[in-house]
């Protein structure tokens, strides 16, 4: 059989369009046919072997030799190649398809990674969505707002969050371990692993960048302060007061945290409304609670004293310790201020020069060989009360912890409201006789560590 040429074709297509039969195939060669139908056009068909059957694969391109067409050389060699794939155990169909779906999914990777990078998030992004939705709930956000503002956002805000590595967190960290700060390393470390843990379940970001870091890679173990005043120091107290150039209000809130056993925020946060002289009750509400357990404080003489003196102090209606917002609004003073005034009259403990106005005052508050802070007076109070003869439980609730057994907490309800009043007068009792008493017999007393 004479192979089929172009003009034989050429021929068939031009007796089609003129008789406008039924369409006519031509045998091209060996499994290639061509099918010419009546208005003139003509398509390729491929016939091959594969698995033991007849299959058939009709070329997408029409025949002829413009753009767009298959000539007559070309659907041979395209038949070539398909028949020689199913001899080699390749059905060319099945590839076509796999590969058409292979590169739709291609197609829509890459329109979705398209859509992820149009959409994804910097850190300053999440962390403002993850302040409005969970860190503006919580105690204490403005601290940690202050922290990240300062040592996190500036480092890693500009980043996409998506991007961040753990070499970018520990950046972060290592820069405040170097200063000294390793506490606020291990917070930092544990607030950004929040963050991030809010972003990965949001699949704002694949995986958490802070996985795998631990405290020992940032401040390290946290060892317990256990700095107590003794009488001694007690004793000392408020003649190195009187010698530091205080602001006269961190003096009486000095004294209040020792006859209170309140914290520092406490005070800084309390409201006229919420103190009854009189009545000698100070009612903490719960939001200004570190626990969230609204308390009562018994005010024995001595708190009320210093109390009323920070009262006729105030000139707001509504704060003990007022201070002014940079707008100028109302509100009330900054507990780490009163914390700085007394960390800057002991300089010798820490690493950083004296205020240019402070320097004679710089060590004016060290007693003894160690340094004290405010939450120290607070422990200092509640170990005072032992050897008064308070209870445990007693001095637990005057320091408003909360019961760690859940079975005691829910159980046992009772207030210790008698109990706290009296261990209140006679730690106030305590304090008067070793801070304004000349008699060098006051009984000493011993409060060693466990």
């Amino acid at each position: 059989m004479a192979k089929l040429t172009v003009r034989d074709i050429e021929a068939a297509i031009a007796a089609q369009r003129a008789s406008g039969t039924k369409p006519l195939k031509l045998t091209a060669d060996t499994g290639l046919r061509l099918r010419v139908y009546k208005d003139g056009s003509a398509s390729w068909l491929v016939l091959y072997m594969f698995d033991g059957q007849e299959r058939q694969y009709r070329l997408p391109e029409p025949y002829g030799n413009g753009k767009g067409c298959c000539s007559l050389a070309s659907a041979r060699e395209r038949a070539t190649e398909i028949r020689s794939k199913a001899r080699a155990g390749i059905d060319y169909q099945i590839e076509l398809a796999d590969e058409l779906a292979a590169r739709e999914r291609q197609r829509e990777a890459e329109a979705a990674e398209h859509a992820r990078r149009m959409n994804r998030q910097t850190v300053n992004a999440v962390f403002e969505r993850w302040d409005g939705l969970v860190l503006s709930t919580r105690k204490g956000a403005d601290e940690v707002r202050r922290g990240w503002k300062k040592d996190v956002l500036p480092k890693l805000g500009h980043l996409y969050a998506e991007e961040v590595k753990r070499a970018d967190i520990m950046g972060v960290l290592d820069a405040v371990v170097a200063r000294g700060a390793k506490r606020l390393a291990n917070r930092l470390l544990a607030e950004m692993r929040q963050m991030f843990g809010f972003a990965a379940v949001r699949e704002i970001i694949a995986a958490d960048p802070t996985a795998g870091i631990q405290k020992r890679h940032a401040g390290g173990r946290e060892e317990e302060r256990d700095r107590t005043l003794s009488d001694t120091e007690l004793k000392a107290l408020p003649a190195a007061l009187k010698a530091s150039a205080l602001i006269d209000t961190t003096k009486y809130v000095i004294w209040l945290i020792l006859a209170t056993t309140a914290r520092v925020g406490e005070i800084a946060k309390a409201r006229k409304a919420d103190i009854d002289l009189d009545a000698g009750i100070w009612r903490i509400p719960a939001e200004n609670a570190k626990n969230d357990d609204a308390h009562t404080v018994y005010l024995s003489a001595f708190a009320v004293e210093h109390m009323r003196t920070l009262i006729e102090a105030s000139d707001s209606e509504e704060w003990l310790l007022p201070a002014r917002t940079k707008d100028g609004a109302e509100t009330h003073t900054d507990p780490k201020g009163i914390t700085k005034q007394i960390a800057d009259r002991q300089l010798k403990f820490y690493e950083r020069a004296a205020h240019s106005k402070r320097t004679k005052h710089e060590n004016a508050l060290v007693l003894g060989d160690e340094k004290w802070t405010p939450h120290d007076l607070r422990r200092t109070s509640a170990t005072m009360m032992q050897p008064l003869g308070v209870l445990p439980a007693v001095i637990e609730a005057c320091l408003n912890h909360r019961e760690q057994n859940r079975m005691k907490r829910t159980y046992q309800r009772y207030d210790y409201a008698a109990e706290k009043r009296e261990a209140w007068r006679l730690l106030g009792d305590r304090l008067e006789l070793l801070t304004r008493s000349n008699d060098e017999n006051i009984v000493i007393l011993e409060r060693r560590q466990a």
